[in-house]
């Protein structure tokens, strides 16, 4: 148990009309009758040690990770992690690093078609390599850690320039992923972050007086097939281009080459577009003659390498020639990466909402005990405290109001709230009474036991609830928690998901309810 854990399990087991001396007379109860032998003692000090040296490495991992891409497109490439790791040891582990790729290639069969490393597929390819030498596999990797580290610092040697370059580009990156955890659920700040990035970048790393950037998205095409099953709709750009490309849609039987960079799976760039002759101007006002600039197309990919839509950047406004030059390149793939991310943090926010909405849809016929439940999703706050954002309010006929944008919450102005924030403290159900109205906070975990988000359940003026409705907010909440677990997961797995239900298949990400009902199945199914 943490300190916050440990205190609330403490608080929920003495309630609210516990006498001081009670109190005092339990604590010393505890600090006499609690034992530890030295066996517990020394595991308790390996595990806190442990923790402490896992903390670490992945500080140093991700360190290494960074200086390495120094242009901070995101990934590694793959053969070259392969070259610098071939002289480990003396050269000694060529049949090692075979076996560690093919098996890293049988987990992410996508990661090895595109010959790239994310940041978690460069940790998993270093413990699967020290897993295949003799020794301890832990001193391994903390001396392949050491090496690269070494290796990359001598070969990546930066001038100032470079490094401020870099530095800077990294800060970008971060502030779009931020931008995504702030707004919860609306993908407005993101796009705004991408392209402000993309603007930032020219002004200050660029050749260019002015660039335009666009993002489009692919959806399922509504119109007769035989223009495609899919299309590319533009769902965000710089303000110049608002008027002619926003809201547009991409077919693929229609002059471009953003289907071509899709199919391929890599960016296309057209130097001169007056040569090429298959670039579409969205702005007819444009002469194909007269655009002597640029065209860069580059895929978007999902957490299963997958392309989910395109980066467009032109820098058709200029007169002169103008070209993008390799490390622009390579830093816009580096966006791309930050923007998927930040993509599928809100699609994953998103898809929580969805289960939440589905799980109070079936609680409620079955607690008329239950006043009202309001939900909330938690999103980093200044300091160590987080901050709550109400998204969903039900009351005690069903009814619901969904927050958009959601009401936020600072612990330091919702005094009477702060049961609340102890919940998303401890991740453990917190009880309380607000002006003689008890409440129920039950925490929605993430994959690490982290608190993702709050059921906060009012239940009136009793301390309790019949045990019939308690048996089914229990089972409620069990498979919010497995829904939710199972999005998560989905999210940070480049392995595709498994599907139980055929509605699976064949619905999007506005039907994550879908796995509420799904998980309620396979209990009924293992009760009969």
């Amino acid at each position: 148990l943490t300190l916050p854990q440990f205190v609330q399990l403490m608080d929920n087991f003495v309630g609210e009309d516990i006498s001081l001396p009670i109190v005092k007379r339990l604590t010393a109860f505890i600090k006499q009758e609690y034992k530890q032998t030295e066996e517990e003692r020394k595991k308790q000090l390996e595990k806190v040690q442990h923790m402490s040296h896992m903390a670490q490495r992945k500080q140093l991992l991700e360190a290494l990770f960074e200086k390495w891409d120094s242009s901070a497109c995101g990934s590694l490439d793959l053969e070259e992690v392969l070259a610098v790791l071939r002289t480990f040891k003396g050269g000694m582990g060529e049949e090692v690093l075979m076996k560690a790729k093919e098996q890293l290639c049988s987990q992410y069969p996508e990661l090895c078609r595109v010959g790239k490393l994310s940041p978690k597929a460069f940790q998993i390819f270093l413990e699967l390599i020290a897993s295949k030498f003799p020794g301890n596999e832990d001193e391994t990797l903390d001396n392949l850690i050491r090496f690269l580290t070494t290796s990359v610092e001598q070969s990546v040697e930066q001038s100032h320039t470079k490094s401020l370059q870099s530095s800077a580009r990294w800060k970008w990156l971060q502030d779009i992923q931020q931008a995504a955890e702030t707004s919860v659920t609306s993908m407005e700040p993101v796009y705004k972050a991408m392209i402000k990035a993309l603007s930032q970048d020219m002004e200050a790393h660029g050749n260019h007086e002015t660039i335009s950037a666009y993002i489009a998205l692919l959806e399922e095409n509504q119109l007769p097939a035989e223009q495609g099953q899919v299309l590319l709709r533009y769902v965000a750009c710089t303000a110049d281009n608002a008027p002619h490309v926003l809201n547009q849609a991409l077919h693929r039987d229609m002059k471009g080459i953003s289907f071509a960079a899709i199919e391929q799976g890599k960016p296309i760039y057209v130097p001169r577009v007056q040569l090429h002759g298959n670039v579409h101007f969205w702005n007819s006002a444009r002469l194909v003659d007269q655009s002597t600039g640029s065209f860069l197309v580059l895929p978007l990919y999902d957490a299963h390498w997958r392309v989910f839509g395109i980066l467009g950047l032109d820098t058709l406004q200029e007169y002169e020639k103008s070209i993008f030059q390799i490390h622009e390149i390579t830093f816009y793939e580096g966006v791309c990466h930050a923007f998927s991310k930040a993509y599928h943090y809100i699609c994953m926010q998103e898809n929580v909402l969805q289960v939440a909405v589905t799980a109070l849809d079936w609680l409620y016929p079955r607690t008329p005990s239950i006043q009202a439940v309001t939900t909330y999703l938690v999103a980093p706050g200044k300091d160590k405290d987080s901050t709550l954002c109400k998204v969903i309010t039900t009351d005690n006929t069903g009814q619901r109001e969904i927050h958009s944008p959601p009401v936020v919450l600072l612990r330091e102005e919702n005094l009477l709230r702060d049961y609340l924030f102890k919940c998303t403290e401890s991740s453990e159900v917190t009880l309380t009474s607000v002006y003689g109205e008890y409440h129920i906070a039950v925490p929605l975990h993430d994959l690490s036991r982290q608190t993702l988000g709050i059921f906060d359940i009012s239940i009136g003026q009793q301390k309790k609830l019949p045990p019939e409705e308690q048996k089914d907010l229990q089972k409620m909440l069990k498979m919010a928690q497995a829904a939710c677990s199972e999005i998560l997961q989905r999210s940070l797995e480049e392995t595709e998901p498994t599907q139980v239900l055929e509605a699976e298949r064949v619905a999007n990400v506005r039907h994550a309810g879908i796995l509420f009902h799904r998980f309620m199945l396979q209990e009924l199914r293992e009760c009969v």
